[in-house]
């Protein structure tokens, strides 16, 4: 692909970073509903228009399905709760299938360690947050996302990092459910933590893709 066809196809993760951090530090008071749900669901959306013209392999398109998964996730969640949760189910197995065809050939003791502890731990802890099963279920896709991408081969200070950025974020969800109701700390945090999150998975696996030549299409 031509380098300048490239940069011409990067403005997309520009608008991405403009919807993403303006999201962050805006006063949504004044934002009619309407338009909040669509600027909330812009900045992912717009890393899933990135990953799918930036890169034509099969893999660049479904780490685009995932962040479209997750963008439609961002924007039912200010409508109904639980097809939100549902969307973002949806986008974790996703992502499982992506980075389970990329696994790392010899992860350090150390390595499955962390990865067992988040698939198995994630659950857990948001059981232990929120006392609701339900939640526990959908945690148990978070963590095995979680645990998924940092066993992969994909790089994992940016990848790897963003997914447990991500796994952070939906815990101060589920903590804002229990001990955390009072707290600012998750209205400050959750947001900035997940979007930066699915930065680093969308352009950590687009550039490792394209570092190692992987053009295969559909």
């Amino acid at each position: 692909m031509p380098q300048g066809t490239l940069a011409q196809r990067r403005p997309w993760l520009a608008l991405s970073l403009v919807f993403g951090l303006s999201y962050w530090l805006a006063d949504h008071t004044m934002v009619p509903g309407i338009y909040e749900i669509a600027w909330k669901g812009g900045g992912v959306a717009l890393l899933a228009l990135y990953a799918w013209s930036h890169h034509p392999a099969r893999d660049a398109h479904r780490i685009a399905l995932v962040m479209a998964l997750c963008a439609i996730g961002d924007m039912m969640l200010e409508i109904d709760f639980t097809l939100g949760a549902v969307a973002f189910l949806l986008g974790h197995l996703a992502a499982i299938a992506l980075y389970l065809g990329h696994r790392r050939p010899t992860p350090s003791v150390s390595q499955k360690a962390l990865g067992v502890a988040t698939l198995i731990g994630v659950p857990l802890i948001a059981f232990g947050l929120s006392g609701q099963p339900q939640v526990a279920l959908y945690a148990l896709g978070l963590g095995g996302m979680g645990a998924a991408a940092w066993l992969s081969d994909f790089p994992r200070y940016r990848v790897g990092i963003g997914a447990m950025m991500f796994v952070a974020s939906d815990l101060l969800i589920f903590a804002r459910m229990g001990p955390l109701a009072q707290s600012a700390i998750p209205h400050l945090l959750v947001w900035p933590l997940y979007y930066f999150g699915q930065l680093l998975i969308c352009t950590g696996v687009i550039g490792a893709l394209k570092t190692r030549g992987e053009f295969r299409a559909e």
